[in-house]
C-alpha cells in the first residue's frame, strides 16, 4: 500500500470544483450597507448643524429610502445564507472579536432607528400625511423630541456599518487580496461618497448640491489615496500579495477596475464636480450617477477578485 500525503484541502471533492462562491448577493449587500450608512451619516451630521430647512433632501428625503434599501440588502444576504432559518443565533451572543457579530448587532440596532428617524420627517416631506392611528401619532411626536439623541447614535452606528462592510472581507485571512486593513476605511469612505451622491440625485437646492459636491470631492480624493496605498501595501508584502495585486496590474481585473471604478467612478466625477464649482454648467445628476455606479462595481470586483486570490499559487503552477 502506497502512503498518500494530502498537502491541500483542495484535493477534497467537496472543495473543487463545487466550492461555494459568493455571487451577486454579497456585493449588493455590501453596497447597500455602505450607501445607507452614508445617507444616515450626513443626514444626522447636517441636522445637528441646524441645516434641516436648507438641506431638505439630505436630512429629510434621502433617509426615507434607507429602510427599504437596507431591507433589500438583508434579503440579498439571506438568499446567500446556507442555513437561513438559523440567522437568529447571531443575536444570542456578542463576540467582540467577530466582524459578523458586530455587523449583525449594528444592523439590528440601526434598522429600527433608521425607520424612526425617517418617520419623524414624514409630515415635513408630506404635509397631508395621516398616520391613521392616534397611538402612532403620539409615538412619532415623542420621537421628534429625541431627534438629537437619534442623530448622535446614527453617526456612530453609520460609521460602524460603513466600516464593517470592508472589515467583513478583510477578516478572511485566507484570501490575500482581502487580507488588508485598508478595506475597512476604503469601504467606509466609498459608502459616504455614494451616500453624498445619492442625495445629489434628489436635491433641488443649489446650495445643498454644492455642499454635497464639495464633500464628495474630498471623499473621492481620500478614496483614491486609499486605493493607491492598498496596492503599495500589496506590492511591498509577500509574493502572494504581490500576485493578488497583479490581478489588477495587468491581470483579468485591470481594465474593468481602472476604467470603470477609478476612471469613470472616481476621476471623471471629480473632474466634473470641479468644473461645476468653477461655474461650468454640468448636469448635476451625471457625477452622482457615476459615483453610485463606480461604488457598486467596486464591491463586485473586490468580492470576486478576493475569491480569485489564494495562498496556493506556488502549488497550483
Amino acid at each position: 500500500m502506497n502512503e498518500t500525503t494530502i498537502t491541500s484541502g483542495r484535493m477534497n471533492l467537496g472543495v473543487d470544483p463545487v466550492l461555494h462562491a459568493w455571487g451577486w448577493e454579497i456585493p449588493l449587500y455590501l453596497f447597500l450597507g455602505g450607501l445607507t450608512a452614508g445617507i444616515l451619516f450626513f443626514s444626522a451630521i447636517f441636522y445637528l448643524r441646524g441645516k434641516e430647512d436648507v438641506f431638505r433632501a439630505g436630512i429629510k428625503v434621502a433617509p426615507m429610502w434607507v429602510p427599504p434599501l437596507l431591507a433589500i440588502g438583508l434579503v440579498a444576504l439571506m438568499l446567500d445564507l446556507s442555513h437561513k432559518l438559523y440567522f437568529w443565533k447571531l443575536y444570542t451572543t456578542i463576540r467582540w472579536e467577530s466582524p459578523m457579530s458586530w455587523g449583525a448587532w449594528t444592523l439590528g440596532i440601526i434598522f429600527p432607528i433608521s425607520m424612526a428617524w425617517a418617520a419623524t420627517w414624514m409630515k415635513d416631506v408630506f404635509p397631508n400625511w395621516d398616520w391613521k392611528f392616534p397611538i402612532v401619532e403620539k409615538t412619532i411626536e415623542l420621537l421628534i423630541k429625541y431627534r438629537r439623541w437619534m442623530a448622535w447614535s446614527l453617526i456612530v452606528l453609520a460609521a460602524i456599518l460603513g466600516m464593517y462592510t470592508g472589515i467583513l472581507l478583510s477578516a478572511f485571512n485566507a484570501r490575500p487580496f482581502w487580507n488588508t486593513s485598508i478595506l475597512g476605511p476604503l469601504f467606509l469612505v466609498s459608502g459616504l461618497s455614494t451616500g453624498a451622491a445619492f442625495v445629489m440625485l434628489f436635491s433641488k437646492n443649489e446650495q445643498e448640491r454644492k455642499r454635497y459636491s464639495q464633500v464628495d470631492m474630498v471623499l473621492i480624493g481620500v478614496e483614491i489615496f486609499l486605493i493607491i496605498h492598498l496596492f503599495m501595501g500589496f506590492l511591498a508584502s509577500t509574493s502572494v500579495h504581490i500576485q493578488a495585486a497583479e490581478l489588477f496590474l495587468g491581470g483579468p481585473y485591470t481594465a474593468v477596475f481602472w476604467v470603470f471604478v477609478v476612471g469613470l467612478g472616481l476621476a471623471f466625477p471629480l473632474i466634473v464636480e470641479i468644473m461645476e464649482l468653477k461655474g461650468i454648467h454640468i448636469p448635476a445628476k451625471l457625477p452622482a450617477i457615476m459615483v453610485l455606479t463606480g461604488g457598486l462595481i467596486l464591491r463586485f470586483i473586490v468580492v470576486d477578485a478576493g475569491q480569485s486570490s489564494r495562498w496556493l499559487y506556488k502549488f497550483m503552477e
